[in-house]
């Protein structure tokens, strides 16, 4: 078929229908005699996102993943990862040599950054253009069957970040296919995706294919939804619970659990609450509020907008509640923000101290293992590890890696690149940061900069740090989750910076001061695992020296 250029028909429902192209043949769209385009839908983009596509053959795939059950998203820890900087070559394949190592530490659950199609080589893969398509240089289509079948092998589950809510800036051309966006709405990357106006049903077909294929195509058993609160749609049954109806069809009809994880700025319990109470029915969602408090908590950072959070008293709140703003008045936001999580079981939030966007969206990019010590880091480990949500970690954050996590990007288009670095600069002139402080992010430096360095796990501070967060993992696992009817009880005093979290299966006390304080604990208990030698137990009182942590259990347990 190379060089031959065949007519297509417009069907009466829109469509256009022509002939059938063969698996693995390079083909295009020229749209009234314009240039030829990529298909939209392609699950291949050999060539790059701005070349022709190819069709791909999913039952060529022979899996061995059969008896593969996950662990309930509950039960679960997750781990971040980037493809291109997780390790040294920066693919699938490259990635599967670590996999013995997350299941040492305990993990149960992978979670990838976006492998969409985008332009270039490099890239967080936020910037989408193949939205159906697998980015070629981290190994293509069989390269993440490849990674999910050996996932699945070593009995970790695989959680993909997908992103629904704008089109990226290069190399995306489905605007000239249909009514994509609209200009009705706004959004932070310009129109909206048109969720509600004219043509509307079939980008949302287009949506919900696209993380059916994911789902079923590619054996992932979850997906993360980039910045839902982006959406904006208006009809009487919203995307987010169209979806979560048709990933419970499907995974009825593959006979395994599937799950959906939101990313929302909106505090609105909606989101996971079941259809049959109103909500959208989605499985969990991110918690920032939790991760502000612990952030401002532990590095007294005020700025941008960490200027809402108190630091103490408001992570106390977020451990009983998920989050902090459930209606209170937001300065930041110059506005109420938020709604009350009562009857939502903590289960339902994912809690982190460190992911991509809270470590990349900073100006150089780093990591809290540079702004804090290590009795800090243990600090925060504990807390996100044995506390009441579903813990993530990103990639090395479990030896506090010294390496970056820094934006960064490949576009070809030196308009576009321009327009980056200069809206960085605006953006984090409202942190502080000055000009010079921001790498370039289509230097290939400041990708190399972010891939982590192995070797140093082995080696202190580092190796210590590891261990730390085994033993709380294991310590989570034998302890289970608290029950879904029983929120934490908290008691502190802000003043002396040490609060006790009682979850019952497990008890989390914390000293932040710089001072050795007495806790008093709820009930006598026994010391399973403590940040620093000098933590002490004497019946239902706890000495925590400056900046430490202690997880405790019932005596008959430990």
């Amino acid at each position: 078929m190379a060089g031959r250029t065949l007519p297509m028909t417009r069907e009466a429902d829109g469509w256009w229908h022509g002939v059938e192209v063969p698996f693995d043949t390079d083909y295009a769209f020229s749209i009234d005699g314009g240039p030829a385009r990529p298909d939209p839908r392609a699950p291949r983009l050999p060539h790059g996102v701005h070349g022709p596509a190819q069709r791909v053959d999913h039952e060529r795939y022979a899996w061995h993943d059969a008896g593969f059950r996950p662990t309930p998203l509950a039960d679960s820890v997750v781990y971040e990862l980037h493809i291109g900087t997780f390790s040294e070559a920066g693919t699938f394949d490259g990635a599967i040599e670590h996999l013995g190592a997350l299941v040492e530490l305990g993990i149960s659950h992978v979670e990838l950054m976006p492998v969409h199609a985008f332009p270039g080589v490099r890239g967080w893969g936020y910037d989408v253009a193949g939205f159906y398509a697998v980015h070629e240089p981290y190994g293509g289509p069989d390269g993440l069957k490849r990674f999910v079948d050996a996932c699945h092998g070593r009995g970790l589950s695989v959680l993909l970040d997908v992103v629904y809510n704008h089109l990226g800036p290069e190399g995306c051309y489905l605007p000239a296919f249909g009514p994509y966006v609209t200009e009705r709405f706004k959004t932070p990357w310009g129109g909206a995706v048109n969720l509600g106006d004219a043509g509307a049903d079939e980008v949302r077909r287009f949506i919900i294919d696209n993380a059916l294929g994911w789902l079923r195509d590619y054996h992932v058993d979850g997906l993360r939804l980039d910045a839902v609160h982006a959406f904006v749609d208006l009809t009487a049954m919203h995307l987010l619970e169209e979806l979560s109806l048709s990933v419970k069809d499907l995974a009825d009809e593959l006979g395994r659990p599937l799950v959906l994880i939101a990313e929302s700025d909106l505090n609105d319990p909606r989101i996971v609450r079941a259809r049959e109470l109103g909500g959208y029915g989605l499985d969990a969602q991110w918690s920032d509020d939790f991760h502000h408090a612990l952030h401002t908590t532990l590095t007294r950072e005020h700025g941008g907008y960490y200027e809402d959070f108190t630091g103490l008293p408001d992570l106390a709140r977020a451990i009983e509640r998920g989050w902090v703003f459930e209606g209170r008045y937001s300065a930041h936001r110059g506005r109420r923000h938020g709604r009350s999580t009562d009857g939502l079981a903590l289960t339902r939030f994912l809690g982190y101290a460190q992911n991509h966007d809270q470590v990349g969206n900073r100006a150089r990019g780093e990591r809290l293992s540079e702004l804090v010590d290590s009795r800090a880091l243990r600090v925060a480990a504990t807390l996100v590890l044995c506390g009441p949500f579903v813990p993530i970690l990103f990639q090395g954050e479990e030896w506090g890696a010294s390496t970056p996590f820094r934006f960064f990007a490949d576009f070809t288009d030196d308009d576009l690149a321009e327009a980056v670095r200069t809206g960085r600069r605006r953006e984090f002139a409202a942190f502080g940061w000055a000009p010079d402080d921001i790498p370039d992010p289509m230097a290939e430096a400041t990708f190399e900069a972010s891939r982590l360095d192995r070797g140093e796990a082995a080696h202190e501070p580092h190796a210590s740090l590891l261990d730390w967060h085994r033993r709380l993992i294991a310590l989570r696992a034998a302890t289970g989750n608290p029950s879904s009817s029983r929120r934490p009880i908290v008691r502190a005093e802000f003043e002396a910076g040490w609060l006790v979290a009682d979850l019952g299966t497990r008890v989390l006390a914390v000293n932040v001061s710089q001072a050795t304080r007495s806790l008093p604990l709820p009930r006598e208990l026994a010391l399973a695992l403590a940040s620093e030698p000098e933590v002490a137990l004497d019946g239902a009182r706890l000495e925590l020296p400056p900046v430490s942590a202690a997880v405790l259990i019932e005596r008959g347990r430990a």
